[in-house]
């Protein structure tokens, strides 16, 4: 698995626009990123491991986030 640089963090932003400037909210978001970074990495390599397509995985991976819904999302 690669280690994500600074560089790879995206600015965070409110749903406005604005960029979150709350060190510790970008700190819990950052660290959010790199665990589901880890973790999506581990299941890719089980499923190779157990035989499986990676990109039947990546694409399963994919579907999943696409399907997410924002639990307190403010847009109308």
């Amino acid at each position: 698995m690669s280690a994500r640089t600074s560089k790879d963090t995206p600015t965070w932003r409110q749903p406005d626009g604005k960029p979150v400037s709350c060190l510790e909210k970008i700190k819990v978001l950052n660290q959010n990123i790199q665990e589901i970074e880890t973790l999506c990495a581990d299941a890719l390599e089980d499923g190779v491991l157990m035989g499986c397509d990676a990109d039947q995985i990546k694409a399963a991976l994919h579907e999943l986030i696409d399907g997410l819904k924002a639990p307190h999302s403010h847009k109308k």
